[in-house]
């Protein structure tokens, strides 16, 4: 899947690692490949697909989501220094929604359901 999308289809790579590579789709948005193995957020069905969306703010994005009865993961800290929540598409696709931690319109904010233990 990685020589089609980064070959043949010639998408660029944003990052990439000897198990992950994100590919560079718009400004705000990407579709990375992981090794099941390594994934930290599983796939239902094995394929190691995940569609990134970079948004402005993560936290409207994550009760838009509630609302319309999905059931995203919390927001947590990932240690790409980014505020992230996942939830499945209905095929079993990750769909992982991140906000960079230095974008906030107050100063020093968290997300308001981030646990302590998170921190």
């Amino acid at each position: 899947m990685v020589h089609f999308l980064r070959d043949l289809l010639q998408l660029p790579v944003n990052f990439a690692n000897d198990w992950f590579v994100e590919f560079y789709l718009t400004q705000n948005a990407g579709l990375s490949l992981a090794d099941e193995n390594r994934a930290t957020v599983k796939s239902a069905s094995g394929k190691g697909i995940t569609i990134t969306l970079e948004v402005e703010a993560i936290e409207p994005v994550d009760k838009k989501m509630l609302d319309s009865g999905l059931q995203p993961t919390d927001i947590r800290r990932h240690p790409w220094n980014v505020w992230v929540f996942h939830l499945l598409d209905p095929e079993g696709n990750r769909l992982e929604v991140w906000q960079p931690m230095g974008r906030s319109t107050v100063v020093n904010a968290t997300p308001s359901h981030l646990s302590q233990t998170q921190l």
